[in-house]
C-alpha cells in the first residue's frame, strides 16, 4: 500500500497544483499555499500528486535530515524528495549554472550521491549490509535545495517533503574510487563567494551517509515506487545547508577527489 493510498489527498491535490505550476512557471509563492501539513504521511501524499502533475522522468532523490526538535513528532528522521532528469547536471571545468527561482529559495549542499545497482522491487525492509551491498558507485556531488517558498525551510520537515524535499537538482561529481576505504577519510569544504562557510566528512551525517542509502531504497519500497536500477541517491548536506543569492559562486572541494565549482542563476 502507497503513501497516497492511506492518506487521501483533497487539498493536497491543490497544493501540489500550485507547487508544479510554481516550479515550471518559475515564481514564487509568498506563502504555503494551503494548510501546511502536520505528518509526514500527509506530507508525501501531496509530493505523490507532484510527481504526477511534473512532466518529467525521476531519476534520482535527494535524502535531508529532520531535526531532533522535530523528529518524535513526525516519527521520522529522515526525509526524501525526487530528482528529475532536467535537474542532474554533470560537473565540468566550467562552473555548473544552478537555475533558482526568483522570489524562491536556492541553498548549496556538498553531499556524496551513491548510484544504485538492481533491486528487489518486492523488498520492504532493508538493512544497512544490504543497502551497501546494492550500491555500485559512490561520486561527489552538489545539491541544489530549491523551492518556490523562500520560507521552506523555516516552516518543518513536513512541509520540505510536501515540496519535492526541498530539491532544485543534482550535480554529479567524479566517481570516488575505492570508495569504501576512502569514504570516512574525505574531508569536505564549501566556500561560497570566497569564504569558506562549511566543513565536514562523511561522519557529519547522522548515522553516516550510507544510513541515508538503506533508508532512501526501504522508504521508496514501501511508497510503491521501488527504486530502479541506476537511481542516484544524495545522501545529505556534509557541510550544513547554506542559503545562497542569485548571482553567487560556490565551490565544494572533497579531498583526494575533486572539486564541484556552481554558480547560481536565475531560472528562465
Amino acid at each position: 500500500m502507497s503513501v497516497a493510498d492511506v492518506y487521501q489527498p483533497g487539498e493536497a491535490s491543490d497544493i501540489a497544483a500550485r507547487f508544479v505550476e510554481a516550479r515550471l512557471g518559475r515564481f514564487g509563492l509568498p506563502d504555503y499555499p494551503g494548510s501546511k501539513p502536520t505528518s509526514m504521511d500527509e506530507a508525501y501524499a501531496t509530493q505523490e500528486v507532484a510527481i504526477g502533475l511534473f512532466p518529467d522522468e525521476i531519476v534520482g532523490w535527494k535524502v535531508g535530515m529532520v531535526p531532533p526538535a522535530q523528529q518524535a513528532t513526525l516519527n521520522a528522521r529522515r526525509l526524501a524528495g525526487p530528482v528529475f532528469r532536467r535537474n542532474l547536471w554533470t560537473a565540468g571545468a566550467a562552473p555548473t549554472e544552478l537555475p533558482a527561482i526568483v522570489g524562491g529559495f536556492a541553498a548549496v549542499e556538498a553531499e556524496f550521491v551513491a548510484r544504485v545497482g538492481k533491486v528487489d522491487p518486492d523488498k520492504m525492509d532493508w538493512t544497512l549490509d544490504e543497502a551497501i551491498r546494492a550500491i555500485t558507485a559512490l561520486h561527489i556531488g552538489v545539491e541544489l535545495a530549491g523551492s518556490p517558498l523562500p520560507t521552506i525551510n523555516d516552516l518543518g520537515s513536513a512541509v520540505v517533503a510536501s515540496d519535492f524535499g526541498n530539491n532544485g537538482g543534482l550535480v554529479l561529481g567524479p566517481e570516488i574510487e575505492d570508495w569504501a576505504a576512502r569514504l570516512e577519510g574525505i574531508e569536505v569544504e564549501t566556500v561560497v563567494d570566497g569564504q569558506s562557510i562549511g566543513t565536514g566528512t562523511a561522519g557529519s551525517i547522522p548515522a553516516g551517509v550510507l544510513e541515508s542509502v538503506r533508508f532512501l531504497i526501504e522508504h521508496c519500497a514501501r511508497r510503491g515506487r521501488p527504486v530502479a536500477e541506476g537511481t542516484l541517491i544524495s545522501t545529505g548536506a556534509v557541510t550544513g545547508v547554506h542559503s545562497v543569492p542569485i548571482g553567487a559562486r560556490s565551490v565544494c572541494s572533497f579531498s583526494g577527489v575533486g572539486e564541484i565549482h556552481c554558480s547560481v542563476v536565475a531560472a528562465g
